[in-house]
């Protein structure tokens, strides 16, 4: 089986990469395959002809979205578009990867499926655009995940041991709430719909939730994160974190104060089992520590 992967340079597309096995993995760099050309990427398609496509690349720079909306729809709408188009064309399935950001975090209970997508910003709005482009392939399969993080690429976890590192004192809001997920879980996921598909097995069709548990709030993570760090050896000694509300620290793009997913339906229906970010956390401070 010919599989395409988009973003292979990623967090997620990176963990795929490193686990990929039993397939033909065709992971095109940006030079011939760049997502915010959504017109040249159909000569590649028809090229290469791949059976599979995973659709993990994404604009993810959530504040620079603002200013940059064009951009981001053309990468998170337009391309998508284009490999959902060549999807339905081959009969080829496509697996793509959204984002708790299509929600507007107001629910008080972690989100389902079918609660109202209501995006609050640029980028939210565009991955929400993607979901609706992916879905007018009849083989789909898209995945929301959120607050991702692995031992490279930009993410909340690299970020607190840097400052963690080099400050005694951090502030982090504790009012958002969320699942972390490390990024080997999704690629992990990815990949056992992947082996569905090879071994002849049908794979549904629609949108499923897959976050991690258990749910806390960015001050908890940040605790969580430095507590492990400083037994890993990555830092001297743990900085006082100070717990303060989302207004004390404005951003460009609004953040959703609820970004919990309920991953009922993702292990019901797809077999998945809800990622354990505690697990995730210190595979991804392993490979920091290992060098």
């Amino acid at each position: 089986m010919r599989v395409l992967l988009t973003g292979g340079s990623g967090q997620v597309g990176t963990e795929v990469r490193r686990r990929a096995a039993g397939f033909q993995l065709l992971a095109p760099g940006r030079a011939e395959f760049d997502l915010a050309r959504p017109a040249t990427l159909r000569p590649w398609l028809q090229r290469f002809r791949p059976e599979l496509v995973l659709s993990v690349g994404a604009y993810t720079a959530v504040d620079r979205a603002e200013d940059e909306s064009a951009l981001a729809f053309s990468v998170n709408r337009d391309a998508i578009e284009v490999l959902a188009a060549y999807a339905q064309q081959a009969q080829a399935h496509l697996i793509h990867l959204s984002t708790d950001y299509v929600f507007d975090g107001k629910l008080e209970r972690p989100y389902r499926e079918d609660d109202l997508a209501n995006p609050r910003g640029i980028y939210g709005a565009s991955k929400l655009a993607g979901e609706l482009a992916a879905r007018s392939a009849e083989r789909h399969s898209v995945l929301r995940v959120g607050w991702v993080f692995a031992a490279h690429g930009s993410n909340f976890v690299r970020t607190m041991l840097r400052l963690g590192a080099t400050r005694d004192h951090l502030r982090v809001v504790s009012d958002q709430w969320g699942g972390p997920t490390w990024a080997g879980h999704i690629a992990e996921a990815v990949l056992a719909l992947t082996g569905r598909l090879m071994d002849g097995q049908p794979v549904p069709t629609g949108t499923w939730h897959y976050g991690g548990v258990p749910h806390l709030n960015w001050h908890g993570f940040a605790q969580e994160i430095l507590i492990r760090a400083q037994a890993a050896g990555l830092i001297d000694s743990l900085p006082q974190i100070e717990a303060i509300a989302t207004a004390e620290y404005p951003t460009r793009a609004p953040r959703p104060g609820n970004s919990r997913l309920d991953s009922g339906r993702a292990c019901a229906e797809l077999g998945l089992t809800a990622p354990d970010w505690r697990v995730g956390l210190d595979a991804a401070l392993r490979e920091l520590a290992a060098g």
